[in-house]
């Protein structure tokens, strides 16, 4: 396989980002993030440059869950780390800044800064009302998915 790399990928081209590295293998790498919410805030990333997941090889996913794995028990061992946080945007709209994919892991401890409460509705979801969608609403966008699949 071709490793492609894109010259307006930091991932690819900055050479800070490779004297970080702290495992890498055939399909993928992991790396301390600049911006790190936690510390020890970790990205793990497929070798070749490919913008989302859906681009990913079976090799590659498989090779980034498993470093996945070995992240997190470095972390628990090295930060005392508690649970975790898993995230990747996907997409400009979404909040993906680099066109590489890659994965945050973030490690959780009692006492952190940053991001202390997990509140998905406060930053991803819709803003305003926090009111449960009615039953009916939900079903017929199950609905309309379900027809999307065929």
């Amino acid at each position: 396989m071709v490793m492609k790399k894109r010259k307006n990928c930091s991932f690819c081209t900055r050479p800070e980002i490779q004297e970080r590295i702290i495992i890498k293998n055939k399909f993928a790498f992991a790396f301390p993030t600049n911006i790190p919410i936690t510390q020890g805030h970790t990205l793990v990333a497929p070798v070749r440059c490919v913008s989302s997941f859906d681009d990913l090889t079976r090799g590659e996913v498989r090779a980034l869950f498993l470093m996945r794995k070995r992240i997190v028990n470095a972390l628990k061992r090295s930060f005392y780390a508690e649970g975790f946080h898993f995230a990747w945007n996907e997409g400009a709209v979404a909040g993906q800044s680099v066109p590489h994919f890659h994965l945050h892991i973030i490690s959780r401890k009692k006492g952190d800064s940053g991001i202390t409460k997990y509140e998905p509705r406060k930053f991803l979801y819709r803003p305003g009302s926090r009111e449960p969608s009615p039953e009916k609403e939900l079903q017929a966008i199950a609905k309309h998915v379900r027809d999307s699949l065929k």
